[in-house]
C-alpha cells in the first residue's frame, strides 16, 4: 500500500524478491492535476502497471468491500508505505503475519506526515527509516528495524525522499527475511520521547529573515521541493530554492537585499547572510539568480517584504 514516489523503491524490490509474491498494490485512486486537471495516476500506480502487478484504488480503504477484497488474498503481510488513508484495526487484522509500515525516520521521533521535513528544519545530523507493526494510532507500533543516514549540508527533503525510498526499499526486504526467520521481534517503542509533526501548509514556507542565516537555509532546505520556501519581492511572491548561508556578521536590516553578484543575490538575516543561487518568480520558471535578475533589476538596497 503506497501512493507517492517514496514508495516506488519499496514495491520495484519487493517484485524482483523470490521469496515474495506482491499480489495486489493498494494506492489512492487518479486525482486530477495540473492546469487541465486531468486525472493521474499515483507514481505507485503507474510502477505497478509496468511491472505488471494488478492495483486497487479505493475511495476509502475501511469499508466492507475492501476489506473482502483484500481478505480473499490471504495475505501473510502488508507492507504500508505513504499510502495516505489511516488504516482501521479491521484491515489492519487482516494479515497472517504482520501489517508492516515504512516510516521516514527514526521513531518514536518524528511521528505523523512531515518527518523528513522536520529533521531537516530542526538541522538533525542525521535521520533514517523505521519498520514497525502497524497499530491504530498513527506511528506508535513496535519497532522491527531501523537504519540511519546523514543529512548533509545541502539535502533538501526531495534529496533525502529520493536517499529514504532506496533505504526503506533494502531495510523491508531484511524486515521480512528477519521476521520470518525469527531473527526480528518487535519492540515497543519509548512513548515518553515521541515527538509529533503536522501537515504541511503553503503558508509553512514563508520565510523569516529575522532568523539566522543557517536556521533559513535549513527551512528552504525542509520546503524544497513543497510547499517551497518563499518571500515576497515588488509585491509578488518569489520562490527561493539553492542558497549558501553565511554567519559572518551583515550591518544590514534582516531582509534586506544588500549585493548582487556572479555569487548570487545577497540578503541579511538575523544572523549573517543568504546567497540565493536559485529561485523561482512570477514566471514560474526555476532560475539561477543571474537569469531571474535579467528579468527583475534589483538595485541594492531592497527589502523583501516579509
Amino acid at each position: 500500500m503506497g501512493t507517492p514516489e517514496f514508495s516506488v523503491p519499496a514495491l520495484e524490490r519487493l517484485v524482483f524478491q523470490k521469496d515474495f509474491t506482491v499480489c495486489l498494490v493498494v494506492t489512492q485512486p487518479d486525482r486530477p492535476k495540473g492546469r487541465g486537471k486531468n486525472l493521474m495516476p499515483s507514481p505507485v500506480k503507474k510502477a505497478a502497471s509496468e511491472l505488471g502487478v494488478e492495483v486497487f484504488q479505493p475511495e476509502k480503504i475501511n469499508t466492507p468491500g475492501s476489506a473482502n477484497k483484500l481478505l480473499s488474498l490471504e495475505p501473510d503481510f502488508f507492507v504500508v508505505s505513504a499510502f495516505g488513508q489511516i488504516l482501521s484495526q479491521t484491515i489492519l487484522s487482516i494479515p497472517k503475519i504482520y501489517p508492516i509500515n515504512i516510516h521516514a525516520s527514526l521513531l518514536p521521533k518524528y511521528r505523523g506526515p512531515s518527518p523528513i521535513q522536520a529533521a531537516i528544519l530542526n538541522m538533525d545530523d542525521q535521520t533514517g527509516i523505521t519498520t514497525m507493526v502497524m497499530a491504530k494510532e498513527m506511528d506508535k507500533g513496535d519497532i522491527l528495524l531501523s537504519k540511519t543516514t546523514p543529512i548533509l549540508e545541502n539535502d533538501t527533503a526531495e534529496d533525502l525522499h529520493r536517499k529514504l525510498g532506496e533505504i526503506g526499499a533494502d531495510l523491508i526486504v531484511d524486515t521480512l527475511h528477519a521476521v520470518l526467520k525469527k531473527e526480528c521481534y518487535p519492540i515497543a517503542q519509548d512513548h515518553s520521547k515521541a515527538s509529533y509533526v503536522k501537515m504541511l501548509k503553503k503558508i509553512d514556507g514563508k520565510i523569516d529573515w529575522t532568523l539566522s542565516s543557517r536556521k533559513i537555509k535549513a527551512h528552504i532546505n525542509a520546503m524544497t521541493p513543497w510547499p517551497s520556501a518563499f518571500s515576497s519581492l515588488f509585491d509578488k511572491p518569489v520562490k527561493i530554492f539553492k542558497t549558501t548561508a553565511v554567519e559572518q556578521p551583515c550591518p544590514f536590516d534582516s531582509g534586506v537585499i544588500f549585493l548582487c553578484d556572479k555569487a548570487g543575490i545577497h540578503v541579511a538575516t538575523g544572523n549573517g547572510s543568504i546567497i540565493i543561487q536559485e529561485m523561482m518568480g512570477a514566471s514560474g520558471k526555476r532560475l539561477k539568480a543571474a537569469e531571474f535578475l535579467c528579468g527583475h533589476p534589483i538595485v541594492p538596497p531592497l527589502k523583501f517584504d516579509f
